[in-house]
């Protein structure tokens, strides 16, 4: 039988990552022995504090202690508050704890800003994963040997699991499902707690977040060209020019300001524009198109679709109100 430990942080904590990828995995583990097989799973919480209160006092939990803990097989870290650095400062035992049981044989699964504490331990250096796409920048700020991708809603490597953000733990719950027990299983699990099992991405959820606290004036300037003029065709050699600077200064600044190369920029903030076009009216998707920019259809398609997971027209009929309710 697996030792799977929800780990329980210090800190104004996620209860809703807690309570629910323990009610799934504690439902697939009872359908198994109804099923007639022996139990898979042994699912218990721990953590440094035995008491810990949440959500302003109206819940509480109360955890084992780590050292209760001899071996785990699975820690799941759940997701964190806004303030990240506070809850890492405050479970430096539990960082460590984390660390060791790793490595002595225990897999780790974090979900949404869980990734945090889980990047805290070191672990993740010159490793791959995803985390809440709105906390993305600060992830990868705090910890640069990490590698961030919330293009992808789970990543998986030698041991350790991430995931996205808000209820995307409930895709997390789904793939451990699958990994303690079988496919069959996740399967009933997605319909009776209604899960789409299939989602690979949370980028179609994502908005992007311009960054404009860099203190880099040149830059700024170049944003605000860039933002006033997505109509029309930019060549960046003639705004490097006409901000004074080389083309590869003005590369090197632009990214190291903002996170993305002009032309990555350029082409998140039209689909930003196209994204909000498409929620809102009734524009047809080539009108969209023209107004941000793009004469061909087909290279405004792939590019809506590289940085939302999906097509102009699968995006309005999602999230347009007219769309859903015609």
């Amino acid at each position: 039988m697996k030792d799977l430990i929800i780990v329980v942080p210090d800190g104004d904590i996620d209860i809703s990552s807690i309570t629910g990828s323990f009610q799934i995995l504690h439902w697939a583990n009872d359908y198994w022995q109804k099923m007639g097989h022996r139990p898979v799973i042994r699912l218990r919480l721990a953590g440094v504090e035995t008491e810990l209160k949440l959500n302003f006092g109206f819940f509480s939990i109360h955890p084992l202690s780590i050292n209760e803990i001899d071996k785990a097989d699975l820690l799941i870290i759940p997701s964190l508050s806004s303030d990240y650095d506070a809850v890492i400062r405050k479970n430096k035992e539990l960082t460590t704890w984390i660390r060791e049981q790793y490595k002595g044989g225990a897999e780790i699964a974090s979900v949404c800003t869980g990734t945090f504490l889980l990047a805290a331990t070191g672990l993740l250096d010159g490793k791959s994963c995803s985390t809440h796409w709105d906390a993305a920048g600060i992830l990868q700020q705090q910890f640069p040997k990490i590698q961030v991708h919330t293009e992808i809603l789970t990543t998986a490597g030698r041991g350790i699991y991430t995931n996205g953000g808000g209820f995307s733990f409930l895709n997390m719950a789904l793939f451990l499902v699958e990994k303690f027990f079988d496919r069959q299983t996740a399967i009933l699990c997605s319909k009776m707690f209604q899960i789409d099992i299939d989602r690979t991405s949370q980028s179609p959820f994502a908005i992007f977040q311009v960054q404009k606290n860099h203190g880099d004036e040149m830059v700024s300037q170049a944003q605000t060209f860039i933002e006033e003029n997505l109509s029309e065709k930019i060549s960046f050699e003639e705004l490097a020019s006409k901000l004074a600077t080389s083309r590869r200064n003005f590369d090197r600044r632009f990214t190291k300001a903002t996170g993305n190369t002009p032309v990555e920029y350029l082409q998140r903030v039209k689909v930003e524009v196209a994204k909000s076009a498409l929620e809102k009216g009734r524009k047809t998707i080539f009108e969209v198109m023209s107004e941000v920019g793009y004469s061909d259809d087909k290279a405004f398609r792939e590019v809506f679709k590289k940085i939302t997971g999906v097509s102009p027209f699968d995006y309005r009929a999602k999230y347009n109100k007219e769309e859903v309710s015609g």
